[in-house]
């Protein structure tokens, strides 16, 4: 898998403008736990993933977390190069929580792609249009559905992702991921113990009853 593939509009470039990217992106291994970007100063430039994992999240004024979304094979982050979208007014933090291979586009060079590619710059407009609607999906979970709700929906995705039932995750980690406080998290999952829906260990939950997780998150 090259970085070409990333882009559905790379046979619609100009040879020179194709060269101009090979030239540019740059290649990155970075271990769990690397802060990528740090917020609108930071121009970091666009991320492809290759393979591992990226977590886009944003801190309050208080320092509380709040996850947007996860990056994953094949993605594309657009915030990271938050310089090319200059009406973003909210700091976004990229983190990768597992080891990861990545591809970085310098944003001074995407940035002069765009202005001269057309398929280019439609395709870019779409992916932050699939971006800004899976935070606006975030916003309204946190605003209309209850917390056991989505603590019930974050296990069931958490496993999904993991491919297992035994979730190494801390209830901080938990809390940062919903925007919550950890105290809140650890008696909201003591509460699903106490029904039979999981069981705590130190630095483990492990899904007991993914039917009741199901029919709570539903």
């Amino acid at each position: 898998m090259t970085f070409q593939t990333y882009f559905p509009f790379w046979e619609k470039l100009e040879p020179g403008q194709q060269s101009r990217l090979a030239e540019a992106v740059m290649f990155r291994t970075v271990p769990k736990g690397t802060l990528l970007h740090s917020g609108s100063k930071d121009c970091t430039g666009l991320l492809l993933v290759k393979s591992g994992q990226l977590r886009a999240y944003i801190l309050s004024d208080e320092g509380r977390e709040i996850t947007l979304y996860r990056l994953f094979e094949r993605d594309i982050c657009l915030f990271s190069a938050s310089c090319l979208m200059r009406s973003i007014q909210f700091e976004v933090m990229i983190q990768a929580e597992k080891d990861t291979e990545l591809w970085v586009v310098p944003a001074d060079v995407y940035q002069g792609i765009l202005e001269e590619s057309a398929p280019a710059a439609n395709y870019t407009n779409e992916l932050m249009a699939s971006r800004f609607s899976e935070v606006m999906w975030l916003m309204e979970q946190v605003m209309w559905k209850s917390l056991d709700k989505r603590v019930a929906a974050f296990l069931l995705e958490e496993s999904a992702i993991e491919g297992t039932s035994q979730l190494k995750i801390t209830h901080e980690a938990i809390a940062n991921h919903l925007g919550s406080h950890r105290e809140v998290i650890t008696r909201m999952l003591r509460y699903f113990q106490d029904e039979g829906m999981v069981k705590l260990s130190r630095g483990m939950v492990s899904l007991l009853d993914t039917d009741k997780l199901e029919k709570l998150r539903d």
